[in-house]
């Protein structure tokens, strides 16, 4: 167990703010020599899962499991902050109380820690202490609780009258090593005294080791006074210690509740001391958490035990401690609950049923965390973190969830690619060979992603691999492994500390979007590394499979054999890496991120992949892979059909128009996306110009991209949305502050608005680029009148009518500059409502804006406050969810109050089930990958515009995502 000394604490810090606090709080541990120094990426690590922040002005960074490897010593550092540091979660914070646990024993300090909550003036205390011994002092305050559990009850002994019972109790508790003999003699040197309601009680204080609470009770009736004996309670009596215990038991009499202890159960004497009524209604939940209730669970459980209508009660199954408030976090963290213990929840009145089944719900899904069953035969009540066991090969046709990263349906035989090991010396004689011998493996690997470019041939493939060849080519990346080589590393290990540095630093911005860029640098180095290490991939099989990796870099997609591979399954990712990315522009069906267990997949499981659903189905039965066939046959059917009339105008089954437009992420697509039957470009996201570019593009060659697609176009519309760069997507020549938040932070128009010279250049870009003449080498001859080239510009992360504003100020200035004939003559400047602001304030929006187009991706991650590619609740965060759904219903009714048009780009714009509801609501335009461009028009020739509404009116009137697809699905 972690102690705390004097030695451990430091005083008197500054820091200028949180990172600050934490980089000191890391660097003491290493002095101490408790952690490596790589520890101190686990302490970041851990603050981006969620704040350590714990109350009353203390908060407790530790590492996280993974970076338990580098523990050398279990310890703990206290740093005080008389000043204070803000931490990332707005609290205050005065003492750091930092951790280096090889196992669980982190949760004792932390619940040693909740004693002290309850104090208000506690952190005032802290900030003021000017000694070691004070902090301590204040900091190990803790309460000791008298024992009782079913160990200390003696139930049905065969005793006379009531002093045998009371030696019964005491004889108990002398077994169990909290007394000697002297309580025993103690108790029979004094009577007991009558409490009433058949109980009686003896104490002593004398002999006592350690404070206890027995119960005898009688094995047949007993009558002492003229009164049935219920029992006799044998108390070892220290300090305090045993208060709480006796304010039960006279709250139990005071209920009028000790006749019920007669003849009673174990479990039932500890749930009335405990608390609980006997009216009230209980439930038994076990911990199914690899490391017990500690700070992350016990958060989603309070917040689970907050939304019910009555209070709920919990407390340990086998101890006596009392019950607490389930919606106390500082009380359930205390519990100290660890894996296979039960929870005893209690509540009363109307609804207290429900309230149970909730939370105990709540606790068998594993509070936020993923889980394995428990088996008592197997394990023990509480095993020690680092004893976790390996994940569980996946059961036979059983579906497993994952991430959906790329649509379609794949059936195949799993070919399993486990990460290659690199084996090399650490250390070497020879620097300058060592350089001359990494030079040579990064020239090759640049040649490799040469080769893969050429062979993509353009697009998104091409795009990403010549962001790994500028990575590769990186003097600050090159120069940084040349200095750990000058200092006696050899080329493998100075290039991968180099690799692995930079792609921490990078996934330490706290964003989960940029965790999975640093898989690229990360990718990078591996091709590298493999060079000098001479280790290459095994060959895939030669007949068609689903590759299942741990994770794979986008160069791996690149090469990619898509006659052979079916799909994509990796245990770890998110929808937005570039690997998911590139396996949509290659239309492999991919599911990402789901987890260890699918590595224990063998070469040539049949698996079925649902790249739309996000789940993988393990050796399926005949009657499964049946129908799964049958699926796939009727996709491809479909496909066909859709595919032979993908030229058609987009209409419903009774001519209502719905235009069907492709979401482009490079300019070249512009054509395949015509070819696939676009009605025009919904979403143009030229950040990928700027990614591309290892400088701000020129107003030249912005023209000349922007006009690639407008020329493919062919006088079809094209939406180009502004540049949307900053918190998830930054650039490395524009750099940007670190953010604790970049999702709610300096993205978007917010971030082009600080360089107006920027945003300016690429407006006036856009619109010469629209210009009717653009594009033709010669004059028209007289008389032929060219094709209009419509240009929407769309702004991004609007949240009012000022910011739309301040851009067309910028646009209103240059029309005015530009001569009519170099600029766009058909234009329209509408925004993009990604945040519920937007939609809200559509009214004022739809008096300027001459569109809108509603992001659903963005929307729904704002709306409903979950990251889209969290690993746990990414799944919840649906478009379909009601609220987002009015906030759509909303825009459209303003926008066509003042003849406007809608428009919907997120992913909910090719969900089948989505399409007839996005009708229903009137909105005007579908913008979806040019892939699923037929499929969608083909959808919308099923329904009737009258049955949109129909389901649009259903879809609004329920109450949760899943309520609305099951209604949905039962139409």
């Amino acid at each position: 167990m972690l102690t705390l000394r004097q030695d451990d604490i430091l005083l008197d810090c500054r820091a200028d703010d949180w990172h600050d606090a934490l980089e000191q709080a890391a660097a003491s541990l290493h002095a101490a020599g408790l952690v490596a120094s790589a520890y101190r990426d686990g302490l970041f690590a851990r603050e981006a899962q969620s704040s350590t922040f714990l109350g009353s002005g203390i908060a407790i960074p530790h590492g996280t499991a993974e970076s338990r490897v580098h523990v050398r010593a279990t310890g703990i550092r206290v740093l005080q902050f008389p000043a204070g540091v803000e931490w990332h979660d707005g609290n205050r914070v005065h003492v750091l109380v930092s951790i280096a646990a090889q196992s669980d024993e982190h949760l004792d300090i932390l619940r040693q820690l909740t004693h002290v909550l309850d104090d208000d003036s506690v952190a005032e205390r802290l900030a003021a202490a000017e000694s070691a011994e004070e902090v301590a002092t204040l900091l190990s305050r803790s309460v000791v609780e008298a024992r009782l559990d079913a160990d200390t009850l003696c139930l049905g002994f065969p005793a006379r009258d009531i002093r045998e019972l009371a030696l019964a109790g005491a004889a108990r508790l002398r077994q169990l090593g909290c007394v000697d003999s002297d309580f025993v003699s103690a108790l029979a040197e004094q009577p007991p005294v009558r409490l009433g309601q058949g109980l009686w009680l003896t104490s002593s204080h004398r002999g006592v080791e350690a404070p206890a609470l027995a119960l005898a009770t009688p094995e047949a009736a007993l009558r002492e006074a003229d009164e049935t004996v219920t029992g006799v309670f044998s108390l070892a009596a220290d300090g305090q210690a045993h208060r709480g215990l006796l304010e039960r038991l006279l709250a139990l009499l005071e209920s009028g509740e000790g006749p019920s202890l007669r003849d009673a159960d174990a479990a039932t004497v500890l749930a009335r001391l405990a608390g609980e009524s006997a009216s009230a209604h209980t439930r038994l939940a076990r911990v199914l958490n690899a490391h017990g209730l500690h700070a992350r669970p016990a958060k989603q459980l309070v917040q689970v035990a907050r939304e019910q209508a009555v209070p709920v009660r919990v407390r340990l199954a086998d101890g006596g401690g009392q019950t607490v408030s389930a919606a106390s976090l500082t009380k359930v963290i205390n519990l100290g609950a660890r894996r296979g213990q039960q929870l005893s929840f209690s509540a009363e009145g109307e609804g207290a049923e429900a309230a149970l089944s909730a939370v105990c719900q709540a606790v068998e899904d594993g509070l936020g965390e993923a889980v394995l069953p428990f088996d008592e035969s197997r394990e023990h009540i509480a095993p020690r973190e680092d004893d976790t066991p390996p994940p569980e090969p996946l059961p036979a046709d059983a579906p497993h969830p994952g991430i959906a990263a790329s649509p379609g349906l794949a059936i195949a035989p799993a070919f399993v690619l486990t990460t290659p090991r690199f084996d090399y010396p650490e250390h070497a004689d020879d620097p300058a060979a060592e350089v001359r011998r990494l030079e040579t493996a990064i020239r090759e690997g640049g040649e490799q992603l040469k080769a893969l470019v050429r062979e993509a041939k353009g697009g998104e493939v091409a795009q990403i691999l010549s962001m790994h060849e500028e990575m590769l080519e990186d003097p600050e990346l090159y120069q940084a492994a040349r200095e750990g080589i000058q200092e006696g590393g050899s080329a493998e290990a100075g290039w991968w500390e180099a690799i692995d540095t930079a792609a921490r630093s990078q996934a330490m911005l706290a964003d989960p979007l940029l965790a999975e860029r640093a898989a690229d640098l990360r990718d990078v180095g591996r091709r590298v590394l493999g060079v000098l290490c001479n280790v290459k991939l095994p060959d895939p099989p030669d007949h068609p499979y689903i590759l299942v990796t741990d994770d794979i870099g986008p160069s791996d997609v690149a090469r990619l054999d898509t006659a052979r591979v079916r799909g994509l399954l990796t245990a770890r990712g998110g929808a937005t890496a570039h690997s998911a990315i590139l396996a949509r522009a290659l239309g492999i069906p991919a599911v990402v991120g789901a987890g260890a267990r699918v590595m224990t997949l063998t070469n040539g499981t049949e698996l079925i992949l649902d790249g739309e659903r996000g789940r993988i189905t393990p050796s399926p039965t005949a009657e499964r892979r049946s129908a799964a066939e049958q699926r796939l046959v009727e996709r491809e059917r479909r496909e066909a059909e859709a595919w032979a009339t993908r030229f058609a105008e987009a209409r419903t089954r009774d001519g209502h128009r719905v235009e069907v437009a492709a979401n482009l992420g490079n300019t070249a697509h512009a054509a395949d996306a015509v070819e696939r039957g676009a009605e025009g470009v919904g979403l143009l996201r030229t950040e990928f110009l700027f990614m591309a570019h290892a400088k701000l593009p020129d107003l030249e060659t912005q023209i000349a991209e922007y006009r690639e697609a407008i020329d493919a176009l062919d006088g079809r519309p094209l939406v180009a949305r502004t540049l949307d760069v900053g918190g998830d997507k930054p650039l490395p020549y524009w750099p940007v502050p670190q953010e604790t938040n970049p999702f709610l932070g300096l993205r978007g128009i917010r971030l082009t608005l600080t360089r107006p010279d920027v945003l300016e250049t690429q407006l006036r870009a856009l619109l010469m680029a629209a210009a009717p003449a653009a594009g033709v080498d010669q004059a028209p001859a007289a008389g032929v009148n060219q094709k209009p080239k419509p240009l929407r510009i769309m702004l991004p992360m609007i949240k009012d009518v000022a910011e739309f504003r301040a851009a067309r100020e910028i646009v209103d200035r240059l029309l005015a500059e530009i001569p009519a004939e170099e600029r766009a003559s058909d234009l329209q400047l509408g925004v993009m409502v990604e945040v519920p602001s937007c939609a809200l304030l559509a009214p004022s929006l739809a008096a300027e804006v001459d569109f809108f187009s509603v992001g659903t991706n963005d929307l729904t991650q704002y709306t409903l406050a979950i990251d889209r590619d969290h690993p746990v609740l990414s799944a919840e965060a649906d478009g379909l969810h009601p609220s987002v759904l009015k906030l759509i219903e909303m825009t459209v009714a303003a926008a066509h109050a003042q003849g406007k048009w809608v428009g919907v780009c997120g992913e909910l714009a090719s969900d089948a089930t989505a399409v007839p509801v996005l009708v229903g609501l009137g909105v005007d335009e579908l913008s979806v990958s040019a892939r699923q461009i037929p499929l969608v028009k083909a959808r919308l020739a099923e329904f009737d515009l009258a049955d949109a509404q129909t389901q649009a009116r259903l879809a609004l009137a329920q109450a949760t995502s899943e309520a609305v697809r099951d209604a949905l699905e039962v139409r």
